[in-house]
């Protein structure tokens, strides 16, 4: 199972990294030279400023933590101003 959500996560990451080693996709995602600060009841993630894969990583991110469109795909209702 951890195969397969590495394998994943590399498919959503970008293209270069879907054919990439087990390994490689670890020391590019799992080992997150990262420092976790808490303030004001928030957990907050404080990535190095040249970090190589920040991009990737926001991207994997930025996928694994959206809510999902409720509306389906053929749906051509505007969406709601707010």
């Amino acid at each position: 199972m951890a195969f397969n959500l590495t394998r994943a996560a590399a498919t959503i990451a970008g293209t270069d990294l879907a054919k990439a080693t087990t390994a490689t996709i670890r020391r590019k995602f799992v080992t997150v030279p990262a420092r976790i600060v808490l303030s004001a009841r928030r957990i907050m993630l404080h990535l190095p400023g040249q970090w190589p894969w920040e991009i990737v990583w926001t991207t994997l991110f930025r996928h694994s933590t959206e809510r999902p469109d409720p509306r389906p795909a053929d749906d051509k209702t505007p969406e709601p101003n707010d």
